[in-house]
Protein backbone atom coordinates (compact mmCIF):
# COMPACT_ATOMS: atom_id res chain seq x y z
CA UNK A 1 0.00 0.00 0.00
CA UNK A 2 1.69 3.29 -0.89
CA UNK A 3 0.76 6.83 -2.64
CA UNK A 4 0.97 7.28 -6.33
CA UNK A 5 1.36 10.82 -8.01
CA UNK A 6 2.16 11.88 -11.55
CA UNK A 7 1.75 15.30 -13.64
CA UNK A 8 2.33 15.87 -17.20
CA UNK A 9 2.44 18.78 -19.09
CA UNK A 10 2.05 21.08 -15.55
CA UNK A 11 2.32 24.48 -16.50
CA UNK A 12 3.13 25.73 -12.98
CA UNK A 13 6.32 25.25 -11.15
CA UNK A 14 6.64 21.58 -10.42
CA UNK A 15 8.59 22.93 -6.71
CA UNK A 16 5.01 24.38 -6.10
CA UNK A 17 2.88 21.40 -7.29
CA UNK A 18 4.43 18.92 -5.32
CA UNK A 19 2.68 20.46 -2.35
CA UNK A 20 0.04 18.63 -3.41
CA UNK A 21 1.86 15.20 -3.66
CA UNK A 22 2.29 15.50 0.40
CA UNK A 23 -1.78 15.41 0.80
CA UNK A 24 -2.01 11.50 0.87
CA UNK A 25 1.80 10.95 2.98
CA UNK A 26 -0.28 8.82 5.34
CA UNK A 27 -0.26 6.43 2.59
CA UNK A 28 3.00 5.73 2.84
CA UNK A 29 5.31 7.22 6.03
CA UNK A 30 8.29 4.85 5.15
CA UNK A 31 9.43 7.04 2.76
CA UNK A 32 9.23 9.99 -0.02
CA UNK A 33 10.36 10.44 -3.24
CA UNK A 34 10.08 13.29 -6.05
CA UNK A 35 11.23 12.20 -9.33
CA UNK A 36 11.44 14.64 -12.78
CA UNK A 37 11.28 12.86 -15.83
CA UNK A 38 14.35 13.26 -17.85
CA UNK A 39 13.63 15.31 -21.41
CA UNK A 40 10.48 16.21 -20.04
CA UNK A 41 11.01 19.35 -17.28
CA UNK A 42 7.01 19.64 -17.23
CA UNK A 43 6.67 15.92 -15.84
CA UNK A 44 7.50 14.20 -12.91
CA UNK A 45 6.36 11.72 -10.69
CA UNK A 46 5.76 11.75 -6.56
CA UNK A 47 6.03 8.49 -4.14
CA UNK A 48 5.23 7.21 -0.88
CA UNK A 49 6.44 4.22 0.29
CA UNK A 50 4.74 2.00 2.64
CA UNK A 51 7.57 -0.57 2.59
CA UNK A 52 6.14 -4.44 2.43
CA UNK A 53 8.32 -6.28 0.38
CA UNK A 54 12.09 -5.55 -0.50
CA UNK A 55 13.20 -2.97 1.79
CA UNK A 56 16.45 -1.85 -0.30
CA UNK A 57 15.21 -1.10 -3.48
CA UNK A 58 11.46 -0.44 -3.47
CA UNK A 59 11.48 2.92 -4.33
CA UNK A 60 9.43 4.32 -7.07
CA UNK A 61 9.11 5.14 -9.84
CA UNK A 62 10.82 2.02 -10.57
CA UNK A 63 13.45 1.67 -13.04
CA UNK A 64 15.30 -1.34 -14.25
CA UNK A 65 19.04 -1.05 -17.07
CA UNK A 66 16.91 -3.36 -19.26
CA UNK A 67 14.40 -0.85 -20.23
CA UNK A 68 15.76 2.79 -19.52
CA UNK A 69 12.40 4.41 -20.98
CA UNK A 70 9.70 2.74 -18.90
CA UNK A 71 9.08 4.73 -15.66
CA UNK A 72 6.61 2.70 -13.25
CA UNK A 73 4.61 4.33 -10.48
CA UNK A 74 2.16 1.53 -8.60
CA UNK A 75 0.65 0.54 -5.61
CA UNK A 76 -0.68 -2.34 -4.94
CA UNK A 77 0.44 -6.34 -5.14
CA UNK A 78 0.71 -8.87 -7.55
CA UNK A 79 0.78 -12.29 -6.35
CA UNK A 80 1.26 -14.32 -9.51
CA UNK A 81 4.94 -12.19 -9.74
CA UNK A 82 6.81 -15.24 -9.56
CA UNK A 83 4.26 -17.47 -11.22
CA UNK A 84 4.64 -14.99 -14.52
CA UNK A 85 8.67 -15.12 -14.14
CA UNK A 86 8.98 -19.10 -14.25
CA UNK A 87 6.51 -18.80 -17.25
CA UNK A 88 8.15 -16.64 -19.25
CA UNK A 89 11.59 -16.45 -18.13
CA UNK A 90 11.77 -12.68 -17.07
CA UNK A 91 15.11 -11.71 -15.29
CA UNK A 92 14.40 -9.51 -12.11
CA UNK A 93 16.70 -6.75 -10.89
CA UNK A 94 14.51 -5.96 -7.62
CA UNK A 95 12.88 -8.34 -5.40
CA UNK A 96 9.66 -5.84 -5.72
CA UNK A 97 6.94 -7.77 -6.82
CA UNK A 98 5.59 -4.77 -9.45
CA UNK A 99 8.85 -5.13 -10.99
CA UNK A 100 6.77 -7.82 -13.46
CA UNK A 101 4.70 -4.96 -15.05
CA UNK A 102 7.74 -3.42 -17.02
CA UNK A 103 9.03 -7.19 -18.16
CA UNK A 104 5.35 -8.10 -19.07
CA UNK A 105 4.80 -4.62 -20.90
CA UNK A 106 7.89 -4.76 -22.94
CA UNK A 107 7.07 -8.47 -23.74
CA UNK A 108 3.09 -8.63 -25.15
CA UNK A 109 1.94 -4.49 -24.57
CA UNK A 110 -0.38 -3.27 -22.06
CA UNK A 111 -3.72 -5.18 -22.81
CA UNK A 112 -1.89 -8.37 -21.97
CA UNK A 113 0.15 -6.73 -18.78
CA UNK A 114 -2.85 -5.46 -17.34
CA UNK A 115 -4.97 -9.03 -18.10
CA UNK A 116 -1.98 -11.19 -16.46
CA UNK A 117 -1.78 -9.28 -13.37
CA UNK A 118 -3.46 -11.32 -9.94
CA UNK A 119 -3.51 -9.14 -7.68
CA UNK A 120 -4.99 -5.36 -6.61
CA UNK A 121 -3.24 -2.43 -8.42
CA UNK A 122 -3.07 0.87 -9.86
CA UNK A 123 -0.34 2.01 -11.84
CA UNK A 124 1.28 4.27 -13.94
CA UNK A 125 3.34 3.41 -16.84
CA UNK A 126 5.59 5.97 -18.87
CA UNK A 127 7.32 4.85 -22.14
CA UNK A 128 9.61 7.49 -22.96
CA UNK A 129 11.03 6.05 -26.46
CA UNK A 130 7.33 5.11 -27.69
CA UNK A 131 6.23 8.86 -25.86
CA UNK A 132 3.10 7.03 -24.42
CA UNK A 133 1.32 7.43 -20.11
CA UNK A 134 -0.69 4.20 -19.45
CA UNK A 135 -3.03 3.98 -16.45
CA UNK A 136 -4.68 1.04 -15.38
CA UNK A 137 -6.21 -0.28 -11.86
CA UNK A 138 -7.29 -3.66 -10.93
CA UNK A 139 -10.51 -5.05 -11.71
CA UNK A 140 -12.95 -4.23 -8.62
CA UNK A 141 -10.85 -0.63 -7.60
CA UNK A 142 -9.30 -2.34 -4.57
CA UNK A 143 -6.47 -0.04 -4.97
CA UNK A 144 -7.65 4.02 -5.85
CA UNK A 145 -6.41 6.16 -8.38
CA UNK A 146 -8.10 9.41 -9.23
CA UNK A 147 -7.12 11.24 -12.49
CA UNK A 148 -7.49 14.79 -13.58
CA UNK A 149 -7.41 15.56 -17.54
CA UNK A 150 -7.50 19.36 -19.08
CA UNK A 151 -9.15 20.16 -22.29
CA UNK A 152 -4.87 21.27 -23.60
CA UNK A 153 -3.20 18.08 -22.19
CA UNK A 154 -2.79 18.41 -18.64
CA UNK A 155 -2.82 15.54 -16.40
CA UNK A 156 -2.63 14.68 -13.30
CA UNK A 157 -2.69 11.19 -11.67
CA UNK A 158 -3.30 10.33 -7.98
CA UNK A 159 -4.05 7.70 -5.31
CA UNK A 160 -6.65 9.90 -3.65
CA UNK A 161 -8.45 13.20 -4.98
CA UNK A 162 -7.27 15.09 -2.13
CA UNK A 163 -3.68 14.85 -4.43
CA UNK A 164 -5.15 16.68 -7.20
CA UNK A 165 -7.97 19.33 -6.17
CA UNK A 166 -5.55 22.05 -5.20
CA UNK A 167 -3.17 22.23 -8.53
CA UNK A 168 -2.38 25.41 -10.23
CA UNK A 169 -3.22 25.28 -13.80
CA UNK A 170 -3.44 28.16 -16.32
CA UNK A 171 -7.10 27.44 -17.68
CA UNK A 172 -9.53 29.61 -15.10
CA UNK A 173 -12.24 26.75 -15.10
CA UNK A 174 -11.92 24.35 -12.47
CA UNK A 175 -10.41 21.05 -14.33
CA UNK A 176 -12.52 18.31 -13.10
CA UNK A 177 -11.22 15.78 -10.69
CA UNK A 178 -12.49 12.15 -11.09
CA UNK A 179 -12.35 8.39 -10.03
CA UNK A 180 -10.70 5.71 -13.08
CA UNK A 181 -12.49 3.47 -13.80
CA UNK A 182 -12.26 -0.26 -12.30
CA UNK A 183 -11.08 -3.07 -14.54
CA UNK A 184 -9.66 -0.62 -17.00
CA UNK A 185 -6.41 1.04 -18.92
CA UNK A 186 -6.16 4.16 -20.88
CA UNK A 187 -3.65 5.11 -23.26
CA UNK A 188 -2.11 8.16 -24.13
CA UNK A 189 -0.13 10.39 -26.03
CA UNK A 190 2.65 12.15 -24.64
CA UNK A 191 3.32 15.13 -26.91
CA UNK A 192 6.68 16.29 -26.99
CA UNK A 193 5.52 19.49 -24.92
CA UNK A 194 4.63 17.27 -22.15
CA UNK A 195 1.27 17.15 -22.09
CA UNK A 196 -0.75 14.20 -23.33
CA UNK A 197 -4.04 13.47 -25.03
CA UNK A 198 -5.82 10.35 -24.32
CA UNK A 199 -6.27 7.54 -26.94
CA UNK A 200 -8.52 5.18 -25.93
CA UNK A 201 -10.26 3.39 -22.90
CA UNK A 202 -10.41 0.05 -22.74
CA UNK A 203 -12.06 -2.54 -20.43
CA UNK A 204 -9.78 -5.42 -19.58
CA UNK A 205 -11.49 -7.35 -17.30
CA UNK A 206 -15.14 -8.20 -16.70
CA UNK A 207 -15.20 -10.32 -13.11
CA UNK A 208 -17.74 -13.06 -13.85
CA UNK A 209 -14.91 -14.38 -16.73
CA UNK A 210 -12.37 -16.45 -15.68
CA UNK A 211 -9.16 -14.37 -15.83
CA UNK A 212 -6.70 -14.45 -17.69
CA UNK A 213 -3.84 -15.27 -15.22
CA UNK A 214 -5.64 -18.34 -14.50
CA UNK A 215 -3.40 -20.45 -16.38
CA UNK A 216 -0.37 -19.61 -14.29
CA UNK A 217 -1.98 -19.81 -11.03
CA UNK A 218 -1.12 -22.36 -8.37
CA UNK A 219 -4.34 -23.99 -8.05
CA UNK A 220 -5.21 -25.98 -11.69
CA UNK A 221 -8.36 -27.37 -13.18
CA UNK A 222 -11.02 -27.58 -10.82
CA UNK A 223 -13.57 -30.12 -10.92
CA UNK A 224 -16.44 -29.40 -13.32
CA UNK A 225 -20.21 -29.60 -12.60
CA UNK A 226 -22.48 -28.31 -10.52
CA UNK A 227 -23.74 -30.86 -8.05
CA UNK A 228 -23.17 -29.53 -4.30
CA UNK A 229 -20.62 -31.52 -2.89
CA UNK A 230 -18.32 -30.59 -6.15
CA UNK A 231 -19.20 -26.79 -5.34
CA UNK A 232 -18.58 -26.42 -2.15
CA UNK A 233 -15.43 -28.41 -2.38
CA UNK A 234 -14.21 -25.68 -5.42
CA UNK A 235 -15.43 -22.58 -2.75
CA UNK A 236 -13.29 -24.20 -0.24
CA UNK A 237 -10.24 -24.54 -2.70
CA UNK A 238 -10.46 -21.82 -3.91
CA UNK A 239 -11.06 -19.60 -1.04
CA UNK A 240 -7.70 -21.09 0.90
CA UNK A 241 -5.56 -20.20 -2.28
CA UNK A 242 -7.23 -16.88 -2.12
CA UNK A 243 -5.57 -16.32 1.57
CA UNK A 244 -2.60 -18.22 1.12
CA UNK A 245 -1.46 -16.12 -2.31
CA UNK A 246 -1.70 -12.87 0.22
CA UNK A 247 0.63 -13.93 2.83
CA UNK A 248 3.02 -12.30 0.77
CA UNK A 249 4.66 -9.20 2.98
CA UNK A 250 7.86 -9.11 4.90
CA UNK A 251 6.21 -7.06 7.46
CA UNK A 252 3.80 -8.14 10.43
CA UNK A 253 0.31 -9.60 9.35
CA UNK A 254 -2.95 -8.69 11.01
CA UNK A 255 -6.57 -9.13 10.83
CA UNK A 256 -10.10 -7.09 10.97
CA UNK A 257 -12.63 -9.61 13.04
CA UNK A 258 -16.14 -8.36 13.75
CA UNK A 259 -17.40 -11.96 14.44
CA UNK A 260 -19.31 -12.05 11.76
CA UNK A 261 -19.08 -14.81 9.27
CA UNK A 262 -16.37 -13.63 6.53
CA UNK A 263 -13.91 -11.70 9.13
CA UNK A 264 -14.21 -15.03 11.43
CA UNK A 265 -13.90 -17.17 7.88
CA UNK A 266 -10.86 -14.73 6.49
CA UNK A 267 -9.23 -14.90 10.18
CA UNK A 268 -10.08 -18.30 10.68
CA UNK A 269 -8.00 -19.70 7.01
CA UNK A 270 -5.42 -17.26 7.69
CA UNK A 271 -4.00 -18.63 11.04
CA UNK A 272 -4.35 -21.91 9.73
CA UNK A 273 -2.34 -21.39 6.69
CA UNK A 274 0.12 -18.97 8.54
CA UNK A 275 0.49 -22.30 10.65
CA UNK A 276 1.26 -24.32 7.81
CA UNK A 277 3.94 -22.18 6.25
CA UNK A 278 5.75 -21.42 9.21
CA UNK A 279 4.78 -17.95 9.69
CA UNK A 280 6.29 -17.90 13.77
CA UNK A 281 4.61 -15.17 15.33
CA UNK A 282 0.90 -15.24 16.34
CA UNK A 283 -1.80 -14.18 14.25
CA UNK A 284 -3.18 -10.23 15.78
CA UNK A 285 -6.90 -10.19 15.83
CA UNK A 286 -8.36 -6.84 16.37
CA UNK A 287 -12.64 -6.31 17.42
CA UNK A 288 -13.95 -2.99 17.79
CA UNK A 289 -16.96 -1.72 19.25
CA UNK A 290 -18.97 0.36 22.04
CA UNK A 291 -19.54 -2.05 25.85
CA UNK A 292 -21.42 -4.86 25.31
CA UNK A 293 -21.53 -4.75 21.21
CA UNK A 294 -22.59 -8.33 19.47
CA UNK A 295 -19.39 -7.96 17.29
CA UNK A 296 -17.39 -7.42 20.48
CA UNK A 297 -18.49 -10.74 22.06
CA UNK A 298 -18.84 -12.42 18.65
CA UNK A 299 -14.99 -11.87 18.05
CA UNK A 300 -14.19 -12.80 21.45
CA UNK A 301 -15.62 -16.38 20.89
CA UNK A 302 -14.18 -16.90 17.02
CA UNK A 303 -10.56 -15.82 18.61
CA UNK A 304 -10.62 -18.00 21.47
CA UNK A 305 -11.65 -20.65 19.38
CA UNK A 306 -9.05 -20.29 16.29
CA UNK A 307 -5.85 -19.36 18.90
CA UNK A 308 -5.24 -15.64 18.09
CA UNK A 309 -3.72 -12.88 19.75
CA UNK A 310 -7.14 -10.71 19.87
CA UNK A 311 -7.30 -6.98 20.82
CA UNK A 312 -10.21 -4.90 21.88
CA UNK A 313 -11.04 -2.02 20.69
CA UNK A 314 -13.57 0.12 23.05
CA UNK A 315 -15.04 3.61 22.07
CA UNK A 316 -17.49 5.61 23.37
CA UNK A 317 -20.57 7.44 21.14
CA UNK A 318 -18.22 10.85 21.93
CA UNK A 319 -15.16 9.19 20.43
CA UNK A 320 -17.06 8.10 17.31
CA UNK A 321 -18.57 11.62 16.52
CA UNK A 322 -15.49 13.91 17.36
CA UNK A 323 -14.00 11.41 14.34
CA UNK A 324 -16.81 11.95 11.66
CA UNK A 325 -15.18 14.90 10.26
CA UNK A 326 -11.62 13.26 9.95
CA UNK A 327 -13.19 10.50 8.29
CA UNK A 328 -15.28 12.23 6.00
CA UNK A 329 -11.90 13.80 4.83
CA UNK A 330 -10.38 10.64 4.15
CA UNK A 331 -13.32 9.30 2.48
CA UNK A 332 -14.06 12.06 -0.32
CA UNK A 333 -17.46 10.30 0.06
CA UNK A 334 -20.51 11.84 2.37
CA UNK A 335 -22.48 8.44 1.76
CA UNK A 336 -24.65 7.98 4.44
CA UNK A 337 -23.78 3.93 5.03
CA UNK A 338 -19.99 3.89 4.40
CA UNK A 339 -19.61 7.29 6.75
CA UNK A 340 -21.67 5.09 9.41
CA UNK A 341 -19.53 1.98 8.93
CA UNK A 342 -16.01 4.07 8.64
CA UNK A 343 -15.96 5.12 11.74
CA UNK A 344 -15.12 1.86 13.77
CA UNK A 345 -12.84 0.98 10.79
CA UNK A 346 -11.23 4.24 11.11
CA UNK A 347 -10.23 3.81 14.98
CA UNK A 348 -9.68 0.83 15.36
CA UNK A 349 -7.08 1.19 12.55
CA UNK A 350 -5.53 3.93 15.04
CA UNK A 351 -5.22 1.81 17.41
CA UNK A 352 -3.62 -0.71 15.46
CA UNK A 353 -1.53 2.09 13.84
CA UNK A 354 -0.03 3.30 17.35
CA UNK A 355 -0.44 -0.23 19.54
CA UNK A 356 0.92 -3.00 17.49
CA UNK A 357 3.27 -3.73 14.99
CA UNK A 358 0.70 -5.36 12.47
CA UNK A 359 0.99 -3.52 8.78
CA UNK A 360 -0.70 -5.76 6.60
CA UNK A 361 -4.52 -6.40 7.44
CA UNK A 362 -6.41 -9.00 6.24
CA UNK A 363 -10.52 -8.15 5.89
CA UNK A 364 -13.59 -9.73 4.93
CA UNK A 365 -14.56 -7.05 2.59
CA UNK A 366 -16.89 -8.66 -0.71
CA UNK A 367 -18.25 -11.30 0.75
CA UNK A 368 -21.82 -9.65 0.78
CA UNK A 369 -22.21 -8.46 -2.51
CA UNK A 370 -20.73 -11.24 -3.87
CA UNK A 371 -22.04 -14.38 -2.05
CA UNK A 372 -25.80 -11.96 -1.53
CA UNK A 373 -24.95 -10.88 1.98
CA UNK A 374 -27.50 -8.39 2.42
CA UNK A 375 -30.57 -8.91 4.52
CA UNK A 376 -32.45 -7.65 1.58
CA UNK A 377 -31.41 -10.05 -0.60
CA UNK A 378 -34.26 -12.26 1.18
CA UNK A 379 -36.58 -9.77 -0.60
CA UNK A 380 -35.51 -10.62 -4.06
CA UNK A 381 -38.11 -11.44 -7.05
CA UNK A 382 -36.28 -14.10 -8.29
CA UNK A 383 -32.85 -15.47 -8.41
CA UNK A 384 -31.66 -13.97 -11.48
CA UNK A 385 -32.31 -10.60 -10.43
CA UNK A 386 -31.05 -11.44 -7.35
CA UNK A 387 -27.94 -12.14 -9.34
CA UNK A 388 -27.80 -9.01 -11.44
CA UNK A 389 -28.42 -7.38 -7.94
CA UNK A 390 -24.80 -8.87 -6.77
CA UNK A 391 -23.00 -8.09 -9.91
CA UNK A 392 -24.26 -4.34 -9.16
CA UNK A 393 -23.50 -4.41 -6.28
CA UNK A 394 -19.68 -5.90 -7.11
CA UNK A 395 -19.53 -3.16 -9.88
CA UNK A 396 -20.29 -0.28 -7.42
CA UNK A 397 -17.95 -1.54 -4.82
CA UNK A 398 -15.00 1.13 -5.80
CA UNK A 399 -17.54 3.77 -4.43
CA UNK A 400 -18.81 1.98 -1.46
CA UNK A 401 -17.39 -0.97 0.96
CA UNK A 402 -14.17 -0.95 -0.95
CA UNK A 403 -13.26 2.56 -0.67
CA UNK A 404 -14.29 2.62 3.06
CA UNK A 405 -11.74 -0.02 3.47
CA UNK A 406 -8.64 1.10 1.58
CA UNK A 407 -9.27 4.81 2.75
CA UNK A 408 -9.46 4.12 6.39
CA UNK A 409 -6.40 2.10 6.75
CA UNK A 410 -4.40 3.99 4.83
CA UNK A 411 -5.29 6.84 6.89
CA UNK A 412 -3.15 5.35 9.17
CA UNK A 413 -0.03 3.82 7.29
CA UNK A 414 -2.00 0.16 6.79
CA UNK A 415 -2.35 -2.19 3.77
CA UNK A 416 -5.51 -4.12 3.18
CA UNK A 417 -5.69 -7.52 1.97
CA UNK A 418 -9.43 -8.61 0.74
CA UNK A 419 -9.68 -12.37 -0.03
CA UNK A 420 -13.33 -12.69 -1.06
CA UNK A 421 -12.26 -9.98 -4.15
CA UNK A 422 -9.81 -12.74 -5.81
CA UNK A 423 -10.60 -12.57 -9.46
CA UNK A 424 -10.10 -16.97 -9.42
CA UNK A 425 -12.66 -17.24 -6.80
CA UNK A 426 -14.93 -14.45 -7.37
CA UNK A 427 -15.07 -15.64 -11.17
CA UNK A 428 -16.01 -18.84 -10.20
CA UNK A 429 -18.66 -18.03 -7.45
CA UNK A 430 -20.32 -15.53 -9.97
CA UNK A 431 -20.49 -18.89 -12.44
CA UNK A 432 -22.74 -20.90 -10.35
CA UNK A 433 -26.24 -21.06 -11.08
CA UNK A 434 -28.11 -18.15 -9.54
CA UNK A 435 -30.59 -20.25 -8.13
CA UNK A 436 -27.42 -21.77 -5.94
CA UNK A 437 -26.56 -18.53 -4.40
CA UNK A 438 -29.40 -16.91 -3.06
CA UNK A 439 -30.39 -16.96 0.62
CA UNK A 440 -31.78 -20.12 2.06
CA UNK A 441 -34.17 -20.91 5.17
CA UNK A 442 -33.98 -17.55 6.05
CA UNK A 443 -30.43 -17.41 6.42
CA UNK A 444 -28.22 -15.34 3.62
CA UNK A 445 -24.75 -16.55 2.31
CA UNK A 446 -26.69 -19.79 2.78
CA UNK A 447 -24.06 -21.75 0.17
CA UNK A 448 -20.77 -20.15 1.78
CA UNK A 449 -21.86 -20.85 5.03
CA UNK A 450 -22.59 -24.66 3.72
CA UNK A 451 -19.47 -24.83 2.65
CA UNK A 452 -17.75 -24.49 5.74
CA UNK A 453 -19.88 -26.63 7.68
CA UNK A 454 -17.73 -29.53 7.79
CA UNK A 455 -14.39 -27.66 8.13
CA UNK A 456 -14.63 -26.80 12.01
CA UNK A 457 -13.03 -23.36 11.41
CA UNK A 458 -15.46 -21.82 13.23
CA UNK A 459 -17.89 -22.35 16.12
CA UNK A 460 -21.11 -23.42 14.41
CA UNK A 461 -22.81 -20.32 16.27
CA UNK A 462 -20.69 -18.19 13.98
CA UNK A 463 -20.46 -19.89 11.16
CA UNK A 464 -24.73 -19.50 11.16
CA UNK A 465 -24.80 -15.88 13.00
CA UNK A 466 -27.10 -13.62 10.82
CA UNK A 467 -25.87 -10.53 9.04
CA UNK A 468 -25.14 -8.08 11.04
CA UNK A 469 -24.19 -4.70 9.65
CA UNK A 470 -20.54 -3.34 10.55
CA UNK A 471 -22.28 0.05 11.69
CA UNK A 472 -24.83 -1.50 13.63
CA UNK A 473 -22.90 -4.73 15.24
CA UNK A 474 -20.20 -2.32 16.94
CA UNK A 475 -23.34 -1.12 18.97
CA UNK A 476 -25.21 -2.36 21.47
CA UNK A 477 -28.83 -4.00 20.37
CA UNK A 478 -30.78 -1.25 22.88
CA UNK A 479 -28.95 1.27 20.83
CA UNK A 480 -27.47 1.21 17.18
CA UNK A 481 -24.85 3.23 16.23
CA UNK A 482 -27.08 5.18 13.47
CA UNK A 483 -28.91 6.38 16.51
CA UNK A 484 -27.16 7.73 18.62
CA UNK A 485 -25.60 9.63 15.67
CA UNK A 486 -28.83 10.39 14.63
CA UNK A 487 -29.28 11.81 18.16
CA UNK A 488 -26.12 14.12 17.78
CA UNK A 489 -26.96 15.30 14.53
CA UNK A 490 -30.66 15.98 15.13
CA UNK A 491 -29.55 19.10 17.88
CA UNK A 492 -26.70 20.20 14.87
CA UNK A 493 -28.52 20.92 11.91
CA UNK A 494 -31.82 23.42 11.97
CA UNK A 495 -35.05 22.04 10.14
CA UNK A 496 -34.88 25.07 8.35
CA UNK A 497 -31.27 23.75 6.95
CA UNK A 498 -33.01 20.65 5.85
CA UNK A 499 -36.22 22.12 4.09
CA UNK A 500 -34.06 24.04 2.07
CA UNK A 501 -31.41 21.59 1.03
CA UNK A 502 -32.21 20.50 -2.49
CA UNK A 503 -31.50 24.06 -3.63
CA UNK A 504 -28.25 23.92 -1.64
CA UNK A 505 -26.90 20.94 -3.04
CA UNK A 506 -29.00 20.08 -6.02
CA UNK A 507 -27.07 17.15 -7.01
CA UNK A 508 -27.86 13.47 -4.45
CA UNK A 509 -29.89 16.50 -2.19
CA UNK A 510 -30.16 15.60 1.62
CA UNK A 511 -33.43 13.54 3.00
CA UNK A 512 -32.29 13.46 6.43
CA UNK A 513 -30.52 15.72 8.76
CA UNK A 514 -27.68 13.04 9.34
CA UNK A 515 -27.00 13.15 5.25
CA UNK A 516 -27.54 16.93 5.47
CA UNK A 517 -24.52 16.75 7.96
CA UNK A 518 -22.26 14.37 6.22
CA UNK A 519 -22.75 16.56 3.19
CA UNK A 520 -21.90 20.05 5.18
CA UNK A 521 -18.17 18.56 6.12
CA UNK A 522 -17.81 17.02 2.86
CA UNK A 523 -18.16 20.54 0.64
CA UNK A 524 -15.99 22.38 3.60
CA UNK A 525 -13.17 19.85 1.97
CA UNK A 526 -14.33 19.09 -1.26
CA UNK A 527 -16.39 21.70 -2.74
CA UNK A 528 -17.95 21.17 -6.01
CA UNK A 529 -16.83 17.20 -5.87
CA UNK A 530 -20.41 15.79 -5.21
CA UNK A 531 -20.57 14.00 -8.36
CA UNK A 532 -17.82 11.50 -6.91
CA UNK A 533 -20.56 9.70 -5.32
CA UNK A 534 -23.23 8.57 -8.10
CA UNK A 535 -26.59 7.88 -5.24
CA UNK A 536 -26.02 7.42 -2.30
CA UNK A 537 -26.25 3.59 -1.27
CA UNK A 538 -29.83 1.95 -0.29
CA UNK A 539 -31.23 -1.56 -0.08
CA UNK A 540 -33.69 -2.42 -2.78
CA UNK A 541 -36.83 -4.42 -3.18
CA UNK A 542 -37.85 -2.65 0.27
CA UNK A 543 -39.17 0.47 1.39
CA UNK A 544 -36.19 1.49 2.77
CA UNK A 545 -35.81 5.26 4.53
CA UNK A 546 -32.19 4.32 5.68
CA UNK A 547 -29.17 2.52 4.80
CA UNK A 548 -28.98 0.46 8.13
CA UNK A 549 -30.21 -3.04 8.17
CA UNK A 550 -31.42 -2.94 11.87
CA UNK A 551 -34.50 -0.53 10.41
CA UNK A 552 -35.57 -3.72 8.28
CA UNK A 553 -38.45 -6.37 9.36
CA UNK A 554 -36.49 -8.75 8.56
CA UNK A 555 -33.68 -8.24 11.38
CA UNK A 556 -33.87 -10.06 14.39
CA UNK A 557 -31.03 -9.63 16.86
CA UNK A 558 -29.84 -12.97 18.09
CA UNK A 559 -30.44 -11.67 21.73
CA UNK A 560 -34.10 -11.22 21.32
CA UNK A 561 -34.41 -15.11 19.70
Amino acid sequence: MCGIWALFGSDECLSVQCLSAMKIAHRGPDAFRFENVNGFTNCCFGFHRLAVVDQLYGMQPIRVKKFPYLWLCYNGEIYNFKQLQKQFGFEYQTLVDGEVILHLYNRGGIEQTASLLDGVFAFILLDTANRKVFLARDTYGVRPLFKVLTDDGFLGVCSEAKGLINLKHSTSLCPKVEPFLPGHYEVLDLKPSGKVASVELVKFHSYKDEPLHAVCDTVETLPSGFDLETVKSNIRILFENAVRKRLMAHRRIGCLLSGGLDSSLVAAVLLKLMKETNINYPLQTFAIGMENSPDLLAARKVAAHIGSEHHEVIFNSEEGIQAIEEVIFSLETYDITTVRASIGMYLVSKYIRKKTDSVVIFSGEGSDELTQGYIYFHKAPSPEEAAEESERLLKELYLFDVLRADRTTAAHGLELRVPFLDHRFTSYYLSLPAELRIPKNGIEKYLLRQSFEDSNLLPKEILWRPKEAFSDGIASVKKSWFSILQDYIDQQVDDLLLEKAAEKYPFNPPKTKESYYYRQIFEKHYSGQSSWLPHYWMPRWVKATDPSARTLKHYKSATQE
